[in-house]
């Protein structure tokens, strides 16, 4: 998992794409004691990132998650344009793009309170504890709701150290 969150960021970074890490490997970077399968963005929603987006992502051969082998898909641009939320899947590894998250809403939103940190040598954003909290605290899925009290107390733990 840690080498393609990797590949995927500087692929993004490469290609000035704007996003955010969101879900577990935000948690993850940012200390907390968790697993997680799949690497969560969330972008921008604008013409001009659609377009680097999909060109940055292009060399992964990404498809929809759980979509039969034989079906057509396509990736692209467009599909960033008519979409929202994209669950893929890549060489074994799954990529979400989320246009929008539950109870704290897209990059616009969120983008001035994600934090920065270095991913694979880039400075990246990444979501703020406290919105993970949030946006899982509000999807409500048994998977979500069981990892905040370890969530919370990264957090606690975090603002006990800035504190002291």
């Amino acid at each position: 998992m840690q080498n393609f969150t990797e590949r995927v960021v500087s692929a993004l970074c490469s290609g000035k794409v704007e996003f955010i890490v969101v879900g577990g490997v935000s948690a993850v970077l940012q200390g907390s004691p968790i697993v997680t399968r799949d690497l969560d963005l969330c972008y921008r929603r604008t013409g001009d990132n659609f377009s680097r987006l999909a060109e940055a992502l292009f060399p992964f051969q990404l498809r929809l998650r759980g979509l039969p082998e034989g079906v057509p898909d396509v990736f692209d641009q467009r599909s960033l344009q008519f979409g929202m939320n994209f669950t893929l899947e890549t060489e074994g590894e799954s990529l979400d793009l989320l246009g929008e998250m539950s109870a704290i809403g897209g990059y616009d939103a969120i983008v001035g309170r994600a934090i920065e940190l270095d991913v694979a040598g880039h400075t990246v954003k990444v979501l703020a504890l406290e919105d993970l909290i949030r946006t899982k605290r509000a999807a409500g899925r048994p998977k979500d709701l069981a990892v905040l009290p370890v969530l919370e107390a990264t957090l606690q733990m975090l603002q006990e150290k800035d504190g002291a």
